[in-house]
């Protein structure tokens, strides 16, 4: 398993349009993604269960990755989250 955290640095925090390409890069991997802030863990696969976080700039959130791709995923998701968010 890979788990990093992750500062949003975005002003609007978690929203929409990059929720949703979140999900798109968690899609591309085979092992399973989950998200979790203040101790709710949501599927980051799931756009709806991703936006019910209400994750606000400056909150830190803690990703973890397991599966037989995890070492590319995690990696891929690290970049999309400081290229994005």
């Amino acid at each position: 398993m890979r788990e990093f955290t992750y500062r949003i640095t975005d002003k609007e925090g978690i929203h929409a349009r990059p929720a949703g390409e979140l999900v798109k890069t968690a899609k591309e991997f085979a092992s399973s993604v989950s998200v979790t802030k203040d101790g709710k863990t949501v599927d980051a696969k799931k756009l709806f269960g991703l936006m019910g976080l209400g994750v606000k700039q400056g909150m830190e959130i803690t990703v973890q990755v397991n599966g037989e791709d995890e070492d590319a995923a995690a990696a891929a998701l690290e970049a999309f989250l400081k290229e994005n968010l």
